[in-house]
């Protein structure tokens, strides 16, 4: 067996197996908190458990979120919805645009006929 395929091997390994574990076991504080920081779900391997774990508590916030706007008063602010979990291939959301004053302008002169 070459190296380059024990390497595979292990990459191709679930989180929770004995290898994996005693990997992150041997690493230092720092580097627990190195990786930590940069942790990316949304490329990693998930199994279908893991899909309908998120999809439930993504579910589970929203319904959060639904009985808090029901409960609030009128003239609150309404809180934003949750965000989902990230899943495995999915990019993160693009926050919206804001309309600030140079922009609404800009539409302002569009409607009006200045897109000529």
């Amino acid at each position: 067996m070459s190296w380059r395929r024990l390497r595979i091997l292990i990459q191709h390994l679930p989180p929770e197996s004995a290898t994996w574990t005693a990997l992150r076991n041997a690493m230092s504080d720092d580097e627990l908190a190195a990786q930590a920081g940069k942790g990316e779900p949304e490329k990693g391997r998930w199994s279908q458990l893991e899909q309908l774990v998120a999809l439930v508590a993504d579910r589970l916030a929203r319904v959060e979120w639904v009985l808090w706007c029901v409960n609030i008063e009128q003239k609150s602010k309404r809180p934003d919805p949750p965000e989902p979990i990230r899943r495995p291939g999915a990019k993160p959301r693009k926050a919206k645009a804001k309309l600030n004053e140079n922009s609404a302008n800009r539409l302002f002169e569009l409607i009006q006929g200045g897109a000529e």
